[in-house]
Order: structure tokens, then sequence, then C-alpha cells
């Protein structure tokens, strides 16, 4: 009579030179050859294995949206490009969430002194905090001194409002749900796109310059507002405008002298320690939003220095982009 162990050796199985008890063990693995002289491993470990490598694989799919595409403002060459590097072609790497309950979007400009871009903590870990929570996201990559000055900055970013309001139904977003969120610099290109903004050219021949460059909102994270106060930041002055400034130029920009009651609802945070770009930025930007009749929300946080972003590793600084989706939520642009 054939022991157990040689019948099992007779259908493939083994049982690594043990003796095996009278009973099949759960935890065996058989091996197939196929006829290709390939061998793959099934049975009850390997079953298992794949099932939970199958249902980790849906699972991130469903996580996420789809996988971050970037588009160029202008496919053919952008206006007053000096060359053809990716320095000189403004773009908007677009991360779309799995599901967008409020229809919403938001064109994010990271900071750099206008000198340089993070497109990390300021870039593309804003998209997908907005991602989680079901709001579309935009990142710009815009123009830079000392290479280039205004206009070209802001005309990028007005571009890709238009862009992104031109193209709403394809990413899901309504048109009258766009914003804008910039952090240090990029946040005085925000407000300056907040505060100079247009109905668009109904006559031109591009279909995307027809359409409005106004936010639908703005969000201002420790941001340069002013050039004619002592709070200026310097670097972001000489980047954007050069070494010699037209005086009058500079107070077109300095941002808290044009809001008016048609400026975009805001939402600013900022730390009373910042010595890269000084709190009384936002102060003037929401006095002057006050004074318009223009619904703000700020916060000031004692500590903390400038550029901080999100501020994952922070626990009390952590806590300011909550307060974010709460006013978020107040005005229904997000869920």
């Amino acid at each position: 009579m054939r022991s157990h162990t040689g019948a099992w050796r007779e259908h493939g199985y083994f049982n690594c030179k043990k003796r095996v008890p009278n009973r099949r063990p759960r935890r065996t693995i058989k091996v197939i050859e196929r006829k290709q002289g390939i061998k793959f491993v099934s049975g009850v470990i390997g079953k298992v294995f794949m099932r939970k490598v199958l249902v980790f694989a849906l699972f991130g799919a469903l996580a996420h949206g789809a996988a971050p595409t970037t588009e160029l403002l202008w496919p053919n060459g952008a206006p007053g490009a000096l060359g053809n590097e990716e320095s000189d072609r403004p773009s908007v790497t677009v991360y779309l969430p799995e599901t967008n309950g409020a229809n919403s979007g938001v064109v994010v400009c990271p900071g750099g002194g206008y000198g340089m871009l993070a497109m990390d903590h300021e870039g593309r870990q804003i998209a997908e905090w907005l991602n989680a929570r079901g709001v579309a996201a935009f990142i710009l990559r815009y123009r830079l001194g000392p290479r280039y000055h205004h206009p070209i900055e802001l005309g990028d970013a007005q571009r890709a409002v238009r862009f992104v309001r031109f193209h709403a139904a394809d990413y899901g977003v309504a048109s009258d749900r766009i914003g804008i969120w910039g952090f240090s610099a990029g946040g005085h290109l925000a407000s300056t796109v907040g505060t100079h903004f247009d109905k668009g050219n109904g006559g031109a021949a591009d279909p995307i310059e027809r359409v409005s460059s106004r936010p639908d909102f703005m969000i201002l994270a420790y941001p340069v507002i002013s050039f004619t106060t002592p709070y200026t930041h310097r670097g972001s002055l000489r980047n954007l405008l050069g070494d010699n400034p037209d005086p009058k130029l500079a107070a077109s920009l300095s941002n808290e002298t044009q809001v008016t009651a048609e400026t975009s609802p805001t939402f600013l945070f900022h730390t009373s320690t910042d010595s890269g770009v000084p709190a009384e930025n936002s102060v003037l930007f929401y006095l002057a939003l006050r004074k318009a009749g223009v619904p703000a929300e700020m916060h000031i946080y004692e500590r903390g220095p400038h550029g901080v972003g999100l501020a994952q590793s922070d626990p009390i600084l952590a806590t300011w982009p909550s307060r974010l989706a709460d006013w978020m939520k107040l005005h229904a642009w997000m869920k």
C-alpha cells in the first residue's frame, strides 16, 4: 500500500522532505508545468496572495483620479516667448479627482520669488490635497524673472484661468467654480489675477481668449501683496519688474490698492513670525477686501516660518488647511 507521501509526490505535491500527516495540509503548493516550460505556482498561498494584490491594485486605482497630464497653455508657442525650452512654455499639469462633488477646480501657483517654482510642497502636494477632497487641480508652470518680466507672468496666469474655464466640461468643472491658489510670490500672482481680470475678448480668433480670466475665489498663503510699503518682498519685486521699476507700475501691482467690489472672495493664511514676507501683506489685503465688502477670511498663526506649504510636520500649523476646507465648504466649493 502506498504511503500518503508517495501519493502526494505522484500528483506533484511536495513538503520540503518532511514526513507528512495523514491529511492534506492547507499550505501545500502545487507546481504545474506549462508546455512552453514556464512554471507558475498555484494553491492556497498563491491564490490568496494574488487576490490581495488585485484588491490592493483596485483600491489604489479607485483612490486616485486619472494620472496627471500636462497641457501647454499655448501649444503653438506662448506670446513673448524667448526660446523653446520648458521654461519658455507655460503649462498646467492637470490633477483630476475620482469624483468632483462640488464641480470645482483650482489653478495652483507655486511660489519662489518669481525666480523659481516650489513645485513639490506648493504644487504637487497641494493638487493631491485638493483631489483627496474631490476638487480638481491645475498646477501652473509660469514664466519667471529675470528672463521674463511683467506682464508675462500675469498673462500666463490669466491664460490658465481661461484655459480651465474653456475646458471646464472636459474636466468635470463648472465654469463658475474656478479658483486660484497662490503661495508667496505665487500669492502675488494669484492676487494680481484676482484684481486685474477681464471678461475676455469676444472678437479674438483664439476661442480661449474669449472667456473671462476672473477667478471665482482666491486662496492666498503667506502672499506677497504690497510693492509700495515697507513690507515689500524686494526679491519678488526685482524679478518681476527689474532693477529699476516704474513707480506707477509698482503701485498698480501693489494689490491691496486694486481691490474693488468685484474682487473674488478670498481666504488668507499667514504667520506672525514670517520674516520672509511679513504678515502685514495679508492684513493689508484683508482690510481692503473688508472695506470693499468682499467676503474674506484670514488666519494668522502666531508662530511659523515662511514657505511652510501645508505644514504637515507642524502639529499646530497643520491645522490651517482644515480651516481652508471649512471655508470652501461654506461656499460650496468643496463637499
